[in-house]
């Protein structure tokens, strides 16, 4: 074998584990689609109570289009096989890039991993039990009298979905904040002087990723800041480097 080959061989048995681990991950969430196919209307029916619960008498969600009644519950069924899927994918992932990391590098990578699940998880139960009652009891409430609220199944659901990731998303900033602490890029303290900045940053995301009113930027902005502040507090675990000192207090003598 020569020497290019040899060099070769061990990507190609990379790429090969890369695909058996891709191939597993999407095999699981079409299992748990099948599993839950039979289940899509009593799964549609328990994401669309917060917004039904709180509907004037005499309105319903409805279907503007001849196939939303069957797409929206497909759609939404399979979203939640990706969500439910997400351990097991990002056990693949983990299991793909484990050989390469240091004994040091696994024992902090885990905690985080599951700290990255269960907060993304916690995420989506929040904007599921406080965000949604919240949003559309003040939407259902403020709209005149004579119009009837009667929303569109496949609009709702998008909407749903769509609070769901970027709250799931949010709630994960924690982990990003340890992270960046943790390599180096930036401190407690130069993150801490930059309150101001982060607190305006947060109410710019959210209304860039939520409906366009200030209600539901101001429940996402508000969480952001909080795990933003749970960052910095895990970040203060992270012992600051002597040599930086060391160099700092050098440059300043020289």
């Amino acid at each position: 074998m020569s020497h290019e080959e040899s060099s070769q061989a061990p990507l190609v048995t990379h790429l090969v584990e890369l695909r058996n681990r891709l191939l597993k991950s999407v095999l699981i969430v079409l299992v748990l689609f099948g599993g839950l196919y039979s289940l899509a209307n009593e799964l549609y029916l328990f994401i669309s109570e917060p917004l039904r619960a709180l509907l004037p008498e005499g309105s319903s969600l409805i279907a503007t289009e001849v196939a939303s009644p069957f797409m929206a519950p497909l759609k939404l069924t399979f979203a939640l096989a990706v969500l439910v899927a997400v351990p097991y994918i990002l056990y693949q992932a983990w299991s793909f890039i484990a050989p390469a990391l240091y004994k040091e590098e696994k024992s902090i990578a885990i905690p985080l991993l599951i700290s990255s699940v269960i907060l993304f998880y916690c995420g989506i139960a929040f904007a599921y039990f406080v965000v949604l009652p919240l949003i559309f009891g003040f939407f259902t409430s403020v709209g005149p009298g004579e119009v009837a609220v009667m929303t569109d199944i496949n609009n709702y659901l998008d909407f749903v979905l769509k609070l769901f990731f970027a709250f799931g998303v949010t709630f994960e900033i924690p982990v990003a904040t340890y992270l960046l602490i943790k390599a180096g890029v930036t401190t407690v303290a130069s993150l801490s002087k930059k309150r101001p900045y982060v607190f305006l940053g947060c109410f710019v995301v959210g209304m860039l990723i939520t409906p366009p009113d200030i209600f539901s930027q101001t429940l996402l902005a508000i969480p952001m800041w909080l795990l933003f502040e749970l960052g910095l507090l895990a970040g203060r675990s992270v012992p600051v480097e002597e040599e930086d000192e060391e160099e700092t207090e050098a440059s300043k003598a020289s």
